[in-house]
């Protein structure tokens, strides 16, 4: 579908509650039902203190994400703020390393998943697949397709999720207080076995379990009253979670010492423990209490993997929208309103890491917490550079307490954690950080066109700024541009689809976007403000012609913009306004212009300036853009002719045909002529069409053949066109092909503009 910054948005379809269970129920999943008892055989008992710094950590973390959040409510999150801030080069390691750490994250939970059901569950080795493998793998591909289907499902499934995992948490919390020993929490080495220093080397581990938090930013865009509820989901959830995690993992660790807690099921190992055996008549309830935790571990892993899909398929399209990666993963699903193709990618990277490295989850937990840290640290740095820069558009609804203190610790903890993970994850981790870099000096960097305001805070400052930190910015700085921009004037509905199709076809090759606008005469004898004020029927009229223009571009990988413009000039309007938006073309239709002999300007304009830009106008309310032929003589027009075929033969596959008309005999000139002019052109593979006779009369017999016709403008003046005609006019009336006339501008002294050229 098409797209663009300002008209393509995600539907605002979650709510307060379902924003906030995206962040709890990533967190619960990993840090309660996979990791306590890896993380108790560690560092023991006081890998609950572990588990609080965690929290503290990702508390203040929390804080920045809050009023970046509240800055800027985009799909993306901490990718989006950084590629603001910081640039497109520290943008590309952001989305990366938070697409690349989400993909880990959601493998490593549906391994936790896995493991679950493959104690409940009894499931095969099929080819090298564990049964572990198998079971993450199908929790994998059912939450790729909750998240295809759309976001407000995806909501709605995380909230019944999260509530009856706490119902379970709670019966467990509960039960465990009743069978809390003390003695069986200090046993086998006291609280710290290994010492004090085992803290954070276990905080190191267990820090995926914080991840969700930042979930939630990622899904800003889908969010009710984000200026609200952003800060209260993101700080909620931790804060919750945090006090969870403290009174459940002391509770397992007071049933059962740690040296004895599963590494696989502890939860449900502690349930058998904690429940009784039988209350009164009725047995089996320890064991029932475990299958209920094995259940509530299916849930909580379920939905850890399902919000991590969720946040990491928004992150590839918001650097889709940026041109970080290709447009193509923008497109819009016609029915569910999802960046589906975001999703696929994002759920095949899940499926790869859960195929080849599930056998070893550790890896994978900790990989994804590496990439976070160092997105953590970089927003933090973020927030910064937009507090200094003091930039207008920056108004968050939440600003951090005791800034800069509060960023600045920020980025301190993440990149300090970062010390006591392993030596392979770091690796890990650092080649897809070097592989982001690379990404954008070889692929991004002439992509992207936005500056980050670091970039133009630093280069408007460049005399007061140490020449290396301005060498540095323009090293790095983007080189892309936005494009061509290719202005579609809409009058007729009739026509709207040809034209609107000719115009993405054009923008899709080059790279740049179409400009729709409908330009709206009005009488003399009305203001241009009445007029406006009291447009209720143009309005309508606008809105479902412009409405039509962006579903006809859905076709295309190109952004589309629209605008309505009232003038009383009507024709000479369509040169301003290209003039004013720096259009590089304009695509209209032969109804909306008064040609004069054949050439798409006024006679007031032909005699006093040139044309502002390149001009095609189509002379059809239909035609088959897949069979074009285009008669040529040379000069700039045809040029212009032979770029807007190249363009229909690569974006939609049209088959291209060339017509030069000579005299009789010297046909083997002008077919070496026409084999110049096409490979001069890039049109080496077109057909060959050589001519002999009248002009007119050959175009009308070849034309019959194809679907579309594209002539470049006649180089005669204004004055001979009118006393002697003209060869495109008369084609235009004449011919039943559809017409497209192109015209390039040139320059043309006044004697050549009244008498043409000799």
């Amino acid at each position: 579908m098409s797209h663009g910054e300002s008209n393509e948005e995600l539907a605002k379809d979650l709510g307060l509650i379902s924003a906030m269970t995206i962040g709890i129920g990533t967190m619960i999943g990993a840090g309660i039902f996979v990791l306590p008892g890896v993380a108790a055989n560690a560092a023991g008992p006081i890998v609950v203190v572990s588990f609080v710094v965690g929290g503290l950590i990702a508390m203040v973390n929390a804080l920045s994400v809050s009023e970046l959040g509240t800055a800027m409510p985009k799909a993306g999150g901490g990718y989006y703020y950084i590629n603001k801030s910081l640039g497109p080069m520290f943008g590309s390691i952001a989305g990366m390393g938070d697409w690349m750490g989400l993909a880990f994250a959601s493998a490593f939970y549906c391994i936790g998943f896995g493991q679950y059901l493959a104690v409940f569950v009894p499931l095969p080795e099929v080819a090298f697949l564990s049964p572990i493998q198998l079971g993450a793998l199908l929790a994998g591909g059912l939450f790729v397709a909750v998240n295809y289907i759309g976001a407000k499902e995806t909501g709605g499934v995380q909230t019944i999720i999260v509530f009856t995992l706490l119902a379970i948490l709670t019966a467990f919390a509960l039960a465990g207080f009743s069978s809390f020993d003390y003695a069986t929490l200090a046993d086998e080495g006291g609280l710290a076995p290994f010492g004090t220093g085992a803290i954070l080397p276990a905080t190191a581990l267990v820090f995926v379990s914080f991840l969700g938090y930042a979930k939630i930013a990622t899904v800003a865009e889908e969010l009710k009253n984000p200026g609200r509820n952003l800060p209260i989901a993101i700080i909620g959830s931790v804060g919750i979670v945090t006090v969870i995690y403290a009174i459940l993992v002391t509770t397992m660790l007071g049933v059962i010492s740690w040296p004895d807690l599963s590494q696989d099921a502890p939860v449900a190992q502690a349930a058998e423990v904690a429940f009784p055996t039988s209350l009164g008549p009725v047995g089996g309830v320890a064991a029932a209490a475990a299958v209920l935790m094995t259940v509530g571990a299916l849930l909580a892993t379920a939905s850890s993997a399902n919000a991590s899909i969720l946040a990491s398929a928004r992150i590839n399209f918001a650097m889709g929208r940026d041109k970080i990666v290709t447009n193509w993963l923008n497109e819009i699903h016609p029915n569910f309103a999802t960046p589906y193709r975001s999703i696929l990618v994002t759920g095949a990277l899940i499926i790869a890491f859960i195929t080849f490295l599930g056998r070893d989850i550790e890896v994978l937990a900790k990989a994804a917490s590496v990439l976070h840290l160092i997105v953590y640290a970089l927003m933090n740095v973020g927030l910064i550079v937009f507090r200094e820069a003091d930039i207008p558009e920056y108004d968050p609804d939440f600003r951090v307490p005791f800034y800069p203190i509060t960023p600045i610790l920020g980025a301190i903890f993440s990149l300090g954690l970062i010390a006591f993970m392993d030596r392979l994850e770091i690796a890990l981790s650092g080649a897809f950080v070097i592989a982001a870099v690379l990404w954008y000096f070889l692929y991004a960097r002439d992509k992207t066109p936005q500056q980050g305001v670091l970039s133009n805070y630093i280069r408007s400052r460049e005399e007061e700024m140490p020449d290396r930190i301005v060498e540095a910015a323009d090293a790095v700085a983007p080189s892309g541009t936005d494009g061509p921009t290719i202005m579609v004037a809409l009058a007729n509905p009739r026509t709207e689809s040809a034209l609107i199709t000719l115009a993405s076809a054009l923008a899709e090759h080059e790279g740049g976007r179409v400009l729709a606008t409908h330009i709206v005469t009005v009488p003399d004898q009305t203001a241009l403000a009445a007029a406006a004020e009291n447009g209720d029927r143009i309005d309508t009229v606008s809105e479902s012609l412009l409405k039509t223009a962006k579903e006809d571009a859905a076709a295309f990988d190109v952004p589309i913009e629209t605008k309505t413009i009232l003038s009383h000039r009507g024709l000479e309007e369509v040169y301003d306004a290209a003039q004013s938006n720096d259009a590089d073309t304009v695509v209209m239709g032969y109804g909306g212009t008064r040609f004069t002999g054949g050439r798409a300007e006024s006679t007031l304009d032909e005699l006093t300036h040139d044309l502002p830009c390149d001009f095609l106008v189509l002379d059809a309310t239909e035609f088959d853009p897949t069979d074009v032929v285009v008669p040529t003589a040379g000069g700039a027009s045809s040029d212009l002719s032979a770029e807007v075929a190249l363009a229909l033969h690569e974006t939609i596959d049209a088959e291209v045909s060339l017509l030069h008309v000579v005299d009789e005999g010297e046909e083997k000139e002008g077919r070496d002529f026409l084999r110049g002019w096409a490979d001069g052109h890039q049109l080496a593979d077109a057909a060959v069409h050589i001519e002999t006779g009248d002009v007119e009369t050959a175009i009308e017999r070849v034309s019959a053949d194809h679907g579309l016709v594209i002539i470049g403008a006649t180089e005669r003046g204004l004055l001979s066109r009118i006393v002697r005609g003209s060869l495109v006019f008369d084609v235009i009336e004449d011919l039943d092909t559809p017409v497209l006339l192109t015209e390039r501008p040139t320059s043309r002294s006044l004697r050549d503009r009244l008498f043409g050229r000799r």
